[in-house]
């Protein structure tokens, strides 16, 4: 038999520089599995489940530029819709397979018949299903450069009979084109701009993922105008790597510095963020954005000039038209801020905690302090991602994802699984929560069956901290947040990966340090203080009194103790509202 439509698929796959495919094969999936395993340039990825398999891709598209994802009809392709929805919300392109039925059951409520368009209909830029084998080589060209050039995910619905039909070639070009166009503003818009930012005095810089390749160009800016430079949490690891003026993250997870330095401004120039929470972003101050996309400008904040233009280009030109400041008082006094701030943070890295109730901030320190200068971290949705923000340091090598704009939970460790793929030779630690690992337990399976060398760091608090959090700050006791967790240690055993546990704080240093020095996966189970919480860095009187309401609540059910070891454990964030 001649080549098939499930080969030139991958043929198509293999020129776009994909190199995995992270399904679970079956029945319609079967012809394109063959045609991947017949292929030199791409591999195979058996996941345990389709969910885990499209995070995993979405990491590695997020790592590398491009993902691909495959499920076979019916429940194996909406399995992946989660993860299709991270990739959709990250807005970073992946491919997707999505097989189903033969195309002469279509309508017939056939097994396992689903109408693959209106499922991915809301999280694709690009969703069509192939029904004859001549559409194969436009359609699939056109779908991946959709994926690529609005970095967004394209669904190509392959139907079973169609994946065996013998291919028919076309002149249809089967390149594909990464391009990364430059875009200014035009040169009055540039010095409106101008205008604005020399008559200004006092200036925080707020910068997001968009800027991540501008670090040495935010730095230049800040110091040009004396302005503190705050970041979202996709932009800290690329924002924070030498920058003196930094003063950290605002936001939920973020700290009051950042907070403080954009409300104390006269103007707030924000560049390449499309930060989600506009409650954090001052109503009252000049606000000039920058970004490439010009559909972003004005959606978080009432902006007084909006700016179409990438970070690094549109700074350099513009620095040009800027008067330097002379005043430093209004950096110096943020930085000082931002000094306190972290003299603060460090308090609960010396207070380690106790037996079963390890500080959180203390193990991500060490995680912090122990890890390669070029390592990988994935933080799962919830209190992992307060602790990575907090005290995971940028250094210009390392990397951090998460579900930052899904927030799903479950992603840290199928996203390891992508990120350890990609780059088998750098360290991958995720950082995982009890809740969210316990969602995809069956894909350690994965990890050890490929003998990925991940360091999952569970913390467990044995709860489902960042929803307590949220139901006490609302005035609600907490109820369902309590966790009764299976010995995580046994089942990563179970799973043949090196796995412990740690429930005293002077062993976590050690514990750490063999999981890191161990040639392969291994699994850390460390019992965290459940009764950790983290306060966002700007607490209203509402939250206030949410959580002195549940305080009571908690009291009057008879929960004193898990009132007074609250109390206890996060007086010193109280002490700062």
């Amino acid at each position: 038999m001649g080549k098939n439509v499930a080969h030139q698929i991958v043929e198509l796959l293999e020129k776009a520089n994909i190199k995995r495919v992270y399904a679970v094969t079956g029945d319609s999936l079967n012809f394109f599995n063959i045609a991947v395993k017949q292929s030199d340039k791409i591999d195979w990825v058996h996941v345990r489940h389709e969910e885990a398999g499209a995070i995993a891709a979405t990491a590695e598209s997020e790592l590398n530029g491009i993902g691909c994802c495959a499920g076979s009809s019916g429940p194996g392709h909406v399995h992946l819709i989660n993860g299709v929805y991270e990739a959709h919300k990250s807005r970073t392109p992946l491919v997707v397979i999505a097989s189903t039925l033969p195309t002469i059951e279509f309508g017939t409520d056939y097994f396992q018949e689903t109408n693959t368009i209106k499922l991915f209909d809301d999280c694709s830029c690009y969703n069509q299903i192939i029904t004859r084998a001549e559409q194969v080589p436009r359609m699939v060209q056109t779908a991946i450069q959709h994926a690529i050039s609005k970095k967004d995910v394209a669904i190509i619905g392959l139907p079973g009979d169609i994946a065996e039909m013998e291919a028919v070639e076309s002149n249809y070009t089967s390149n594909f084109y990464f391009n990364q166009p430059i875009i200014t503003p035009n040169k009055t818009e540039l010095r409106e701009a101008a205008s604005i930012i020399n008559d200004a005095n006092n200036i925080t810089l707020f910068c997001g993922i968009g800027a991540s390749q501008a670090n040495e160009e935010v730095i230049k800016l800040s110091r040009h105008l004396h302005a503190p430079v705050g970041y979202s949490f996709k932009g800290k690891m690329s924002i924070q790597p030498n920058n003196p003026n930094e003063i950290g993250m605002t936001g939920l997870l973020g700290q009051p510095s950042a907070y403080h330095a954009m409300h104390k401004a006269d103007l707030i120039i924000l560049i390449g963020t499309d930060f989600p929470y506009k409650d954090f972003i001052p109503t009252d101050k000049k606000i000039i954005q920058i970004d490439s996309d010009g559909s972003k400008l004005g959606r978080r904040a009432k902006i007084d000039l909006g700016l179409v233009g990438n970070a690094k280009e549109t700074i350099n030109e513009l620095i040009e038209l800027l008067e330097p400041k002379q005043n430093k008082d209004f950096l110096d006094s943020q930085l000082e801020m931002y000094k306190k701030v972290l003299e603060n943070k460090m308090t609960f890295v010396h207070e380690k905690g106790k037996e079963n109730a390890i500080q959180p901030e203390y193990a991500a320190y060490l995680l912090d302090e122990l890890a390669t200068k070029d390592a990988i971290f994935t933080v799962d949705t919830g209190m992992c991602c307060v602790w990575g923000a907090r005290y995971i340091t940028g250094t210009g090598e390392r990397k951090m994802l998460g579900s930052f704009n899904h927030g799903s939970m479950a992603n840290a460790m199928p996203q390891a699984i992508g990120a350890q793929m990609a780059y088998p030779d750098r360290q991958i630690i995720a950082m995982c929560g009890d809740g969210g690992i316990s969602m995809l337990l069956g894909d350690l399976a994965t990890i050890k069956q490929y003998n990925l060398p991940v360091k999952l760091i569970i913390f467990n608090n044995r709860t489902l901290g960042m929803v307590k959090l949220e139901m006490e700050v609302a005035g609600l006791p907490d109820n369902e947040t309590d966790m009764e967790n299976p010995d995580f240690t046994l089942i990563g055993k179970a799973m043949g990966i090196e796995s412990e546990s740690v429930k005293n704080p002077d062993d976590l240093p050690d514990a750490i340090g063999r999981a890191f020095a161990h040639n392969g996966p291994y699994l850390l189970n460390v019992f965290t203080n459940p009764n950790a919480l983290a306060m966002p860095p700007k607490v209203d009187l509402d939250q206030m009194i949410g959580m002195t309401k549940s305080m009571a609540k908690l009291m009057l059910g008879g929960k004193m103790d898990e009132v007074m070891e609250t109390i206890k454990s996060n007086y010193k964030h109280l002490k700062d509202l």
